[in-house]
């Protein structure tokens, strides 16, 4: 079947997931790199964008090291599931949201400044939606990236995290909620983006170099979606396992083919007594299943598996606000 991209999106799309150049003129070095003109690769990625292939050029941020967030699920009558999905999809807080086969049938997550504040959130979705929410907090990443190599099942070395750095200050705040959205496509963007963080060009470009160093952020370049670049086999596979082994076990299968995230969470027993998850990506259910199959074999554990059915959100995490950034933010979201 013939690839929907040009060769230069196709780079773009695959080759530029990390490592993306944090200099005065980024765009015009990427297209040195890739044998383009500055002007193409603008314009592709805003062919790229336009066609939802990606949701911005920007920073992934590393999960615990700014504000607060968790993962969080709630069991809607189906009937209602819509209404439900809606009332949680509006919420700022909100990032993702997914349909799941589950009776815990709706999964979301959501960040903000401080915990006081995602607290709150999470009872006015319980007041407005008449569910219970059960909310899952991150323990330990093992491998969080949400990169795809449309080549090949290449992983990048998974590790654990080191000690993290932590965003403190006004001024760190106030640059964190400017690059949420991602770049301005345009040949400077981060003297924009040093606009509306009350910051210079080489402040911005020094403090992001700095934050790549120390792991707060995850990496920097072209974020993808999965489900545009025919990814649409999304599966949540979760694990009950002994606390004494879930690091060992969670490296080993972070380190799998085919699995794009790996974390230990918080159970919330009754409920949910799981505590490693992993999500596995593939073009098809077919795909997926070998995949799962080897991970439950590997972990010594039946595997429950929640495949997604419907995706009512998908942004990028939001912890503080920027209103010029909020106004030309527009990401849409695809069911």
């Amino acid at each position: 079947m013939d690839s929907p991209y040009t060769p230069l999106e196709f780079s773009l799309l695959n080759d530029w997931q990390r490592d993306f150049p944090v200099c005065a003129q980024p765009f015009a070095e990427l297209a040195a790199k890739v044998g383009a003109d500055e002007t193409a690769v603008l314009d592709a990625l805003k062919r790229l964008q336009a066609r939802g292939a990606i949701s911005r050029v920007g920073a992934v941020l590393a999960p615990r090291r700014i504000g607060a967030s968790t993962l969080a699920a709630l069991a809607a009558p189906v009937a209602e599931i819509e209404r439900i999905a809606a009332l949680v999809s509006a919420r700022p807080e909100v990032n993702h949201n997914y349909q799941r086969e589950h009776r815990y049938n709706l999964w979301f997550v959501a960040t903000a400044a401080d915990q006081a504040l995602l607290d709150r959130a999470l009872r006015e979705i319980e007041r407005e939606t008449g569910c219970a929410v059960i909310a899952l907090p991150l323990e330990q990443e093992y491998h969080i990236d949400l990169g795809f190599d449309l080549n090949s099942a290449h992983k990048h070395p998974v590790r654990l995290p080191g000690p993290p750095a932590c965003v403190t200050d006004a001024i760190e705040r106030k640059l964190i909620a400017a690059l949420q959205p991602g770049l301005e496509l345009v040949p400077r963007p981060f003297v924009r983006l040093g606009e509306r963080a009350g910051m210079s060009e080489n402040e911005i470009l020094g403090r992001i170099a700095g934050w790549l160093d120390q792991g707060l952020i995850k990496r920097f370049g072209v974020v993808v979606r999965h489900h545009e670049l025919g990814y649409r086999a999304n599966a949540m596979v979760v694990f009950d396992l002994p606390d004494a082994e879930v690091d060992r076990i969670g490296l080993q299968l972070a380190a799998e083919p085919g699995v794009t995230l790996c974390y230990r969470r918080t159970r919330s027993l009754p409920e949910w007594p799981y505590n490693l998850y992993c999500m596995v990506h593939g073009r098809s259910r077919e795909e997926a299943r070998p995949v799962i199959e080897r991970l439950a074999a590997m972990a010594g554990a039946p595997a429950t598996v929640l495949f997604s059915t419907r995706r009512f959100k998908q942004c990028g995490a939001r912890y503080f606000s920027d209103e010029a950034a909020d106004r030309r933010r527009g990401e849409p979201t695809h069911a």
